[in-house]
């Protein structure tokens, strides 16, 4: 049976973006937006991000990823680079990245490159991490097929029982990502749908900045 969602409706009446209240530089935008979204108590994740990507099939594809640092260089996060994602940005890594928090009614969406980051510091993270976090990413292949949940369980297992008491290496394919935003789209969800929508475009290393209809 078809479900019916025609009357699911939301009024976003809790803020507004006018060309008045921004910086010229998007970063700082962002920083305010972010740390808004990291002190309230109604936002579980600020750093959650979704990030879609485009490989050789053509088709785009987006998962959620945890944002892990950023400043005026970029956004920083990790992952396996043999997964779905890291496949599609060797192929291509053009992207986009977009945060959600519905509670503040608040959207950023952004288009970028990626740069894998030094093996060096993906080490400082890697060993940052929680043991258990640690031994994960060494007992899972990322995105490959395997047999049973029982076969992912029973390698964590002999990994927790090999480096007892011992470092964890960081798997060789394993590491982090710099974006380097070249678009920055700030949505401000307002009354009767007439959202508040600035986009900051990098135009010759500086940010132009346009108000987008809704």
């Amino acid at each position: 049976m078809q479900k019916d969602l025609k009357d699911y409706r939301k009024s976003y009446e809790k803020g507004k973006l006018l060309e008045t209240d921004i910086p010229t530089d998007p970063y700082e935008l962002f920083r305010s937006w972010f740390k808004l979204a990291d002190e309230s108590s109604a936002v579980e994740e600020a750093n959650a991000m979704s990030i879609a990507t485009v490989g050789k099939d053509n088709f785009p594809k987006t998962r959620v990823v945890l944002l892990k640092s950023f400043g005026s260089k970029g956004l920083t996060f990790f992952t396996n680079y043999s997964s779905g994602k890291g496949k599609d940005l060797a192929e291509n890594p053009k992207c986009c990245i977009s945060f959600f928090w519905p509670s503040l009614e608040k959207q950023i969406i952004m288009q970028g490159e990626v740069n894998r980051i030094s093996q060096e510091e993906s080490e400082r993270y890697f060993h940052s991490r929680p043991r258990g976090s640690q031994l994960g990413a060494v007992a899972s292949n990322q995105s490959a097929t395997i047999p049973s949940r029982e076969y992912l369980e029973d390698r964590l297992a002999k990994l927790e029982e090999e480096y007892q008491d011992k470092e964890i290496p960081k798997p060789a394919d394993w590491g982090g990502y710099l974006f380097k935003p070249i678009k920055f789209e700030f949505w401000q969800g307002r009354a009767n749908r007439l959202h508040d929508r600035m986009l900051f475009s990098l135009e010759q290393n500086n940010w132009k900045i346009k108000r987008l209809a809704p």
